[in-house]
């Protein structure tokens, strides 16, 4: 009998106290469960000192001390990274002499090229695929040069990616006649004199060998790519390749004196993948 009265006088003290706390506004009472046990749970069993249910509840109720920091977002775009080193084996840096046909009697024959960097005309970039693709910029391509000097081209190796449009300047003293019969793109940029550009818009992916009607000995590269992972390593044959999804992918180092050097990566996001690169692949590397 006594415990049903403890049990009343609890459920009444608990009524009022709930009654009055909501009266009074304050969205801190607004619980759904009886009064009595929100006092005790709130406050203990000694008066208005916090017992150690009042901790769990406030901790569990959404807003109860203050908006919650708003969780993290999750990381978009995180990609990996792919760097190494390139060599070029010996024999395919030889430099070769220039022979010019329309040389004027008395000319003295033009000194050999010197070719302090082959590196410079090595193309590291990775085969393309829907992932690699989706990463490109809806933006156009920046405009490129290949430019006409000392009837070379410069450089002699441009990669471009699809949609770039390359300028053609001429910076000799004399005409050049720029054109190509690639199939990824012929053209035909007719004579031109110093001072003078013309330009080419590149939208098919491949190798497209440039020449000059007028100087024979003059040829260049342009790597026409369809995705913007590609790059052109340093004087030591450092190359780093970084932001790219996460899969699987084939490397590739193109050399215009050696076939494509192919190598399967597997690209995991946040991490480093070190690929050295041999231009050539030795002979015993290449047998099956």
């Amino acid at each position: 009998m006594c415990r049903n009265m403890d049990r009343n006088r609890s459920r009444r003290l608990g009524a009022r106290l709930w009654r009055g706390f909501c009266t009074h506004g304050s969205g801190f009472w607004r619980l759904p469960i009886g009064g009595w046990q929100v006092a005790r749970t709130m406050f203990g069993r000694r008066g208005w000192v916090p017992g150690p249910g009042a901790w769990l509840l406030l901790a569990a109720l959404p807003g109860s001390l203050g908006p919650r920091p708003a969780a993290a977002p999750p990381r978009q775009g995180a990609g990996g990274r792919i760097e190494g080193v390139a060599t070029i084996a010996k024999v395919l840096t030889k430099v070769h002499q220039r022979i010019r046909i329309y040389d004027d009697p008395g000319t003295p024959p033009p000194a050999a090229p010197q070719d302090d960097n082959p590196l410079a005309n090595v193309v590291i970039y990775l085969e393309s695929t829907g992932a690699l693709r989706s990463a490109t910029s809806p933006n156009p391509p920046q405009p490129a040069a290949l430019r006409q000097r000392d009837e070379t081209f410069v450089p002699h190796v441009l990669p471009v990616l699809v949609g770039t449009t390359v300028q053609f300047p001429n910076d000799d003293p004399v005409f050049h006649d720029v054109f190509s019969l690639s199939s990824a793109k012929t053209f035909d940029l007719q004579r031109y004199p110093q001072g003078s550009s013309r330009s080419q818009l590149f939208g098919k992916a491949g190798v497209v060998e440039v020449f000059c009607h007028i100087h024979a000995d003059m040829s260049a590269y342009i790597l026409v790519l369809d995705n913007p992972f590609f790059v052109i390593p340093d004087s030591q044959g450092h190359y780093a390749l970084d932001g790219i999804p996460p899969g699987n992918y084939r490397l590739v180092a193109w050399y215009e004196r050696s076939r494509p050097v192919v190598t399967s990566v597997h690209v995991e996001a946040g991490r480093t993948r070190v690929g050295p690169l041999r231009i050539p692949i030795p002979e015993a590397l290449s047998q099956p």
